[in-house]
């Protein structure tokens, strides 16, 4: 797949374009990945209220979409 995350992306963007994330963000503890926040909240603040390391993250979701 060609397609690149950064952390200035909104979450909803990244599961549009890439449904097959979703259970790495259920793994950082996002649950609620069709609520308001999920939809408007970019990956970098999300990784924030969940006690993440966003350029981490980022670099796991790049991983997994590489590997697809």
């Amino acid at each position: 797949m060609d397609f690149k995350v950064t952390k200035q992306m909104i979450i909803g963007d990244i599961l549009d374009k890439c449904p097959q994330t979703a259970p790495l963000f259920m793994d950082m503890g996002m649950h609620c990945l069709g609520c308001p926040s999920a939809r408007g909240e970019s990956l970098e603040d999300a990784c924030s209220v969940h006690g993440v390391d966003a350029d981490e993250f980022e670099k796991k979701i790049n991983e997994f979409i590489a590997a697809l």
